[in-house]
């Protein structure tokens, strides 16, 4: 019992991780099933096809060339304007600017159903036809705002002396931004980066709103499979994109272990 004492935080935090990870690890199971029907629902035989032939399924892997096209546009696009205006706000004093924070909160805590369908309203409104244009404007608007808020709470984690210190070595602002400043935000960039394109691939409802017949993305796909059967490749997609962000993850605690123990 004393040892318990000693570790409950730790067998809390791994009872926990290992509940959230226990869907992910049926996905890498059934990746390697082979089952006797269209759903693959219950463990049949080991086998590797699905993992030979992951284009096996017809329409998905074009399904998800959709998804990560746009996840990667819509997340360049939106780390560009959120870091722009995430430096705005952490900076700067102007009239306006709690409104404008407001509106960065409004699109995480709107309802996706109601931003889908407020956005299709608006495209029917403007003419313009549903399909990856549109597709694309939404994730860059929902994608925007965790951008802000990732790099603006990196901004105000800096200590302004180090950029003043910048300046009296005789850099000028461009110096100092290049050299100092975004270096430091740089984490905070790329892992807005990163929860943009997590998200955008990851929707479901806002797209469907605002896709087309000839845009699927794979989410939808998803969705469209367990209707009539569910490939078993849909499994392989996801264990290859989650064994995927465990790599990125670990190598970022990598790099950041490796910098702490230099400094």
């Amino acid at each position: 019992m004393a040892w318990i004492r000693r570790h409950v935080l730790a067998i809390v935090a791994f009872l926990v991780l290992f509940y959230m990870l226990l869907p992910n690890m049926v996905v890498i199971l059934f990746s390697f099933n082979k089952p006797n029907g269209r759903y693959n629902y219950q463990w049949t035989q080991f086998s590797l096809d699905a993992w030979l032939n992951p284009c096996g399924a017809p329409g998905m892997c074009s399904a998800l060339g959709l998804s990560l096209q746009i996840g990667i546009i819509a997340s360049i696009a939106a780390t560009i304007l959120g870091t722009a205006v995430a430096f705005a706000l952490g900076r700067y004093r102007f009239k306006g600017r709690a409104g404008t924070n407001l509106l960065i909160f409004m699109p995480m805590a709107t309802p996706e159903v109601v931003m889908g369908s407020s956005l299709l309203t608006l495209f029917i409104a403007l003419g313009i036809p549903t399909g990856r244009t549109t597709i694309l404007i939404a994730h860059i608007m929902f994608c925007l705002s965790f951008v802000v808020v990732t790099v603006k709470a990196r901004i105000a984690s800096l200590d302004p002396r180090l950029e003043q210190a910048a300046a009296d070595l005789f850099a000028n602002e461009y110096q100092t931004f290049t050299k100092v400043t975004l270096p430091l935000v740089a984490p905070g960039i790329a892992a807005g980066a990163l929860l943009s394109f997590s998200l955008s691939f990851d929707d479901y409802i806002i797209t469907n709103f605002n896709a087309s017949p000839a845009s699927v993305t794979f989410p939808m796909y998803v969705w469209g499979a367990a209707q009539r059967g569910t490939p078993v490749q849909i499994n392989v997609i996801g264990t290859v994109m989650f064994l995927a962000s465990l790599l990125i993850v670990g190598a970022a605690q990598l790099v950041g272990s490796r910098r702490a123990r230099v400094a």
